[in-house]
């Protein structure tokens, strides 16, 4: 009987060349790429000709002014939050735009909406409605960031679709000053290469875990971008994503967003309250997923719908109960009142006539049908046939979405509205800042 030893055949020796060649960086993009995605959007712009010195004759002949629409499209990039087709990306990504698609790797092309943004911290998380469940990117943290370690930056710079470069933390809490006294604080520097369409992308560590999303580049440096770290993201996300006004449910349950789920408050009458669930108590579960922190509280409670029960594991002292909790209805209070008392605004849901005219492939946003002369509203210089894109943070295409947002608020608190108008031939988005009376 012949022994062979020490011989390899091409197939085992081209695999064990593979193997010695995968590094960290290989690793995280083979295991992240189908999280990361590419986002193109575009924006209708409409410009009105009307040559000059004709007078009447002009007007007799031509009575309307002829509208030249055209559409600017740009690109950035983003990645998956929740496998039920939550994407994060930036504020300035999707900020003035009419439509957006979501690219995967594999070429699958979604439209997006947008659910909530954040301007202050350049953040907005959009939703798409996937025909297969999605891969998310692993949230990080970027408190204990290091100077120097490994980053890995995955996104569409200028329209090349998955990139992936490498560089390490150059620096920690830096600022960026922007126009308008405009700041962006306690970013993260990198050398990793950033450019225009990166923004919006996760940036990783080696452990594939998003630890910040680009955001910038110095224009006139090499090698310097951004990062807003995840924790910035951990700290507004459950406002964001809202699930509880989002998907109409009643839990009565508020839990810290630090490293622990742990109940800060729990209403009276609330299902929480009946099913008792105490202040003190850590989630440590919710039907059968982990619970280690407050994002992943309120991702598990995403897609829920009243009536339905969830059984939540707590940790109480030393001890581990279950309580069963169904969800309540959540009462929608009447928006189209409160626009009115508040603000002196009637609305309505876009009709499919005005979306057509506004070269929008769907309705979107709430058009202004009336003003009140005096009101907070015609104060701020809306006017009827203005749309309102979103209020405070959140998308709003119905009245009962308004109901939930404005139910809270009292007289004297600002509330921001995204507005969009024709102003001198070209549809322009603005923001305005309305006090509730």
């Amino acid at each position: 009987m012949t022994l062979l030893l020490g011989i390899t055949t091409p197939g085992q020796a081209e695999g064990d060349r593979i193997q010695r060649r995968t590094t960290p960086v290989v690793e995280v993009f083979e295991g992240t790429r189908n999280a990361v995605v590419n986002i193109s959007t575009t924006q209708v712009i409409e410009q009105v000709y009307a040559p000059r010195g004709f007078g009447s004759l002009f007007d007799e002949l031509f009575p309307r002014p002829r509208v030249r629409r055209y559409r600017s499209e740009s690109v950035g990039s983003g990645f998956v939050l929740h496998a039920d087709g939550y994407i994060v990306t930036n504020y300035h990504v999707v900020a003035r735009t009419a439509e957006r698609k979501v690219i995967f790797a594999d070429k699958r092309e979604y439209d997006a909406e947008v659910v909530a943004t954040d301007m202050q911290r350049d953040l907005a998380v959009l939703k798409i409605q996937a025909d297969h469940a999605l891969q998310p990117l692993p949230l990080g943290r970027s408190h204990d960031l290091m100077v120097g370690e490994t980053v890995i930056a995955i996104g569409n710079p200028l329209g090349y679709q998955h990139t992936v470069t490498a560089g390490v933390v150059s620096a920690l809490d830096r600022q960026i000053d922007l126009e308008r006294s405009f700041q962006f604080t306690n970013l993260i520097q990198t050398d990793a290469s950033i450019n225009p369409g990166n923004s919006g992308g996760p940036l990783l560590n080696v452990l594939g875990e998003l630890v910040g999303i680009t955001t910038a580049i110095r224009a006139d440096a090499e090698n310097i971008g951004f990062a807003i770290p995840v924790d910035s993201l951990r700290e507004v996300l459950p406002e964001m994503l809202s699930v509880e006004r989002r998907y109409g449910f009643l839990l009565g349950a508020t839990v810290s967003n630090v490293e622990e789920a742990m109940i800060t408050e729990t209403h009276p009458g609330s299902p929480a309250a009946d099913a008792d669930v105490r202040v003190g108590d850590i989630v440590r579960g919710i039907d059968g997923t982990t619970v280690i922190n407050g994002i992943d509280f309120h991702v598990a409670l995403i897609g829920r719908r009243p009536g339905e029960s969830i059984l939540l594991r707590l940790q109480r002292a030393a001890k581990i109960v279950k309580k069963r909790v169904t969800l309540a209805e959540m009462p929608q209070p009447e928006g189209g009142g409160l626009l009115q008392a508040h603000f002196g605004l009637e609305v309505e849901p876009m009709r499919d006539r005005t979306a057509k005219r506004l070269g929008f492939r769907r309705p979107l946003g709430l058009t202004i049908t009336a003003v009140e002369r005096g009101g907070p509203a015609d104060l701020a210089g809306l006017r009827t046939g203005h749309v309102i894109l979103h209020l405070g943070r959140f998308q709003v295409r119905r009245l009962d979405e308004v109901g939930s947002l404005l139910s809270a608020v009292q007289s004297g608190q600002r509330v921001r509205l995204d507005v969009l108008q024709a102003s001198r031939g070209r549809l322009v988005r603005r923001i305005v800042m309305l006090t509730a009376r």
